[in-house]
């Protein structure tokens, strides 16, 4: 297989690439994030070594480039014209501050047009030792700073566990973080005023756990509905997601609940579009650790209460799993998980998305 692979499902709806083929650096690859730019361009970065956990797992990016547009088409080319093509560049390494293992890489853009970025990782032999490590780039990706520790002395992971965070409309920035011990898992907000800088964490999220199944919620990621309300989603050993809310600009959250989306203790991500609708990208199937097949895109047009739509993006047997979604300027982008061998894109155009407005 070539190293960049297209295959279009449902024509006009979702297009997936494979960023590399079989030919890569790394034997396996999880947990990828990615950020929107200008001009159809994206990019992705993952960690990367011969196993989760192995010491020389370190972060890896790539970026998708959009060539000139085809003005015509050719009897060698099955590109309609007038449309873009676009192509990955090869993986490279990014961030490797040690010999221990590197977990959980989360883009976010400081700036519109995702030219000043921010990378968070973890590091450490051990979640339960994790330190959270930060560096920023200024030229959308393509050189980065210095790596830095953003919560001297911290254990067990600050600032953004695996979703991006968000900038509040207040202008603080949130970030969802967790901290998984050997019996309990628990959820907090920590928060920034600049989303560099000064991060402060917030109480842990409350489980009533009378009614809960398993160790609990991490992985949070946030949306905010109108100025100073601030939701949350979590991923879960309860057999489902669970959802908590804020009133005071993410402050103080209410104790966490089960909503109908079924989760099988495995990543999800959710953006708020500029239309006012939530995507959410999951593998809705109920139990811990079922199988993390299907990954799906669900749709809601009230405020998560409800999730009429789905559009399933995987649904083989196999992994497709820790997906990471943005709203880019035709659509939306997801990136998951391929069987840990692969980190795949899905495009979808917001031409083929249900309009919930």
């Amino acid at each position: 297989m070539p190293a960049t692979h297209s295959e279009v499902q449902d024509p006009g709806i979702t297009v997936r690439e494979h960023l590399f083929g079989d030919d890569r650096p790394f034997a396996q690859c999880h947990a990828s994030t990615l950020v929107s730019q200008t001009s159809g361009r994206l990019l992705v970065a993952w960690f990367g070594g011969t196993r989760e956990r192995n010491s020389d797992v370190g972060i890896w990016g790539a970026e998708r480039l959009v060539d000139a547009s085809t003005s015509k088409l050719t009897s060698s080319s099955s590109t309609p014209p007038n449309t873009k093509v676009t192509h990955w560049s090869p993986p490279r390494l990014i961030a490797k501050v040690s010999d221990e293992a590197h977990w959980n890489p989360v883009l976010f853009a400081l700036s519109p047009g995702g030219d000043e970025l921010c990378l968070h990782f973890k590091v450490g032999a051990r979640i339960r030792t994790w330190e959270t490590w930060s560096q920023r780039s200024h030229d959308a990706g393509r050189t980065w700073s210095p790596a830095e520790r953003l919560v001297p002395g911290d254990r067990g992971g600050r600032g953004a566990v695996k979703n991006r965070p968000i900038q509040l409309s207040s202008g603080d920035w949130v970030a969802g973080a967790s901290i998984e011990g050997w019996r309990r898992w628990d959820s907090f907000i920590d928060r920034s005023p600049d989303g560099l800088t000064s991060w402060v964490a917030g109480n842990k999220i409350e489980i009533d756990r009378r009614n809960f199944s398993g160790k609990g919620l991490i992985q949070p990621t946030l949306w905010e509905s109108s100025p100073g309300l601030v939701h949350a989603l979590f991923r879960s050993t309860d057999g489902r997601t669970h959802r908590s809310d804020s009133s005071d600009d993410g402050q103080t959250w209410s104790t966490a609940y089960p909503i109908e989306v079924p989760n099988n203790n495995s990543g999800l991500d959710l953006v708020r579009m500029s239309s006012g609708a939530l995507a959410l990208i999951c593998n809705p199937v109920p139990g811990n650790r079922a199988a993390r097949t299907p990954l799906s895109l669900l749709l809601s047009g009230d405020n998560g209460r409800t999730w009429p739509e789905r559009i399933d993006i995987e649904t083989e047997p196999g992994e497709f799993s820790y997906p990471s979604i943005t709203e880019t300027e035709t659509g939306l982008a997801i990136s998951y998980t391929w069987n840990r061998r692969r980190i795949a894109v899905a495009t979808i155009d917001s031409a083929a998305l249900p309009n919930l407005r």
